[in-house]
C-alpha cells in the first residue's frame, strides 16, 4: 500500500502536461476603468470647426423689457429691445492625447490567439477616456468645477452632508434640474445622514445600474471629484441646449475615428522596427446659463454615527 502511493518518476506530472494544455486568457484587466457616467448622461454637442459660441443677452438696466397688460387703445404701446453681449465667450475643444508604440517584430510574432496592436490600443483608449472625463470636471479652463460662478457655490451647514444641504442645490438649479454628480465616499455620507432621520432614499434605475435619488434626482457617482483632506464637493446639472443647461462639446467625423471625437490614426514605423500611433480625444463642456450649475462645498465624508 505504501509502495503504490509513492511517486512514479515515469508518470507524466502536471507541470509537464500543461506545456500540451491550452489555457483559457483574458484580455488585458485595467482596474482604473469606470463606468464613466457623467460622460453617458451628458447631451453632446457635435461642433463644426472645434469652437462653440455661447451667445448671451446683456444682463442689467439694457436688458429690461416694457410688456403692459390691457393697453388702452390711447395709451402707446411699449417698446422693447434685446442687446446681446458682445464679446461672448467661445469654448475651444481640449486635445487629450497620447502616443503607443509597438515593436512590429512583436506584434507580427505574438498575434495569436490575440491582437498585440489590439489589445495594446484598447486599454489605452479606455485611459485616455478616463482622462476625458477628468477634464470635464477639473480643467481650469472649462471643467464643471470651476466653471460654477460664486453665487452658485454653497457649503454645508454642518460638514456631513444633509437632505437640507441638497435641498438647498436644488434650490440654485430649480429650473429641471437633471442629476447631482458626486464622489461614491459622498453618496455613502449621504446616506448615512438619510440613514440617521429616518429618510432612506428612494433608488432608480438607470443603465442597468441601481442609484439612489433624492426628490426624485439621481445621486451619480463619479471618483473623478477629488477627496481631499476627508472632504469633497457635490454637484448639480442641469443639462441640454434646449433646457438652457450643460453640454459636452465634440468634433464628429475625425480621420481614424474609432468612436465620436476619438481617434487612433498610425504615425509610421521608424528605423528600429517600432510602429507607433496616435490617439486624440478632442472634448470640452460649455455651461450655457449660471443657473444650470451648482456647487456644495467642504462636503466632509468620514463621518459616521452609532445606531442604538
Amino acid at each position: 500500500m505504501t509502495n503504490s502511493l509513492k511517486h512514479n518518476p515515469h508518470a507524466l506530472g502536471p507541470q509537464a502536461a500543461r506545456q500540451l494544455a491550452e489555457i483559457t486568457k483574458t484580455p488585458p484587466q485595467w482596474k482604473g476603468i469606470t463606468p464613466r457616467w457623467l460622460v453617458n448622461l451628458l447631451p453632446w454637442t457635435p461642433l463644426e470647426a472645434g469652437v462653440y459660441r455661447v451667445n448671451k443677452v446683456k444682463d442689467g438696466p439694457e436688458a429690461l423689457v416694457t410688456v403692459e397688460c390691457g393697453v388702452t387703445q390711447e395709451a402707446a404701446l411699449p417698446s422693447a429691445g434685446i442687446d446681446y453681449e458682445e464679446q461672448p465667450r467661445e469654448y475651444t475643444l481640449c486635445t487629450v492625447s497620447t502616443t503607443l508604440e509597438v515593436q512590429t517584430r512583436i506584434s507580427d510574432l505574438f498575434r495569436s490567439p490575440m491582437d498585440q496592436v489590439r489589445e495594446q490600443l484598447t486599454v489605452l483608449v479606455e485611459i485616455v477616456k478616463e482622462r476625458q472625463e477628468h477634464e470635464l470636471l477639473n480643467n481650469e479652463n472649462y471643467g464643471l468645477l470651476h466653471a460654477a460662478v460664486q453665487s452658485q457655490r454653497i457649503k454645508t451647514r454642518t460638514g456631513e452632508p444633509t437632505p437640507d444641504d441638497l435641498d438647498d442645490l436644488i434650490v440654485k438649479v430649480w429650473k429641471e434640474p437633471a442629476f447631482f454628480l458626486a464622489h461614491p465616499l459622498a453618496i455613502a455620507a449621504f446616506g448615512r445622514e438619510c440613514t440617521r432621520r429616518g429618510v432612506p432614499p428612494a433608488t432608480v434605475t438607470l443603465f442597468g445600474s441601481p442609484f439612489i435619488t433624492w426628490r426624485g434626482l439621481p445621486l451619480i457617482p463619479t471618483d473623478k471629484l477629488k477627496v481631499e483632506n476627508g472632504k469633497t464637493n457635490i454637484l448639480l446639472l442641469r443639462t441640454g441646449e434646449k433646457k438652457r443647461g450643460v453640454v459636452g462639446l465634440f468634433q464628429p467625423g475625425l480621420p481614424g475615428e474609432v468612436s465620436p471625437s476619438l481617434s487612433v490614426r498610425l504615425m509610421g514605423i521608424n528605423q528600429r522596427g517600432a510602429a507607433s500611433y496616435l490617439i486624440s480625444l478632442y472634448c470640452s463642456a460649455a455651461v450655457l446659463t449660471e443657473d444650470a450649475l451648482a456647487v456644495l462645498e467642504n462636503v466632509e465624508v468620514g463621518k459616521y454615527h452609532e445606531y442604538r
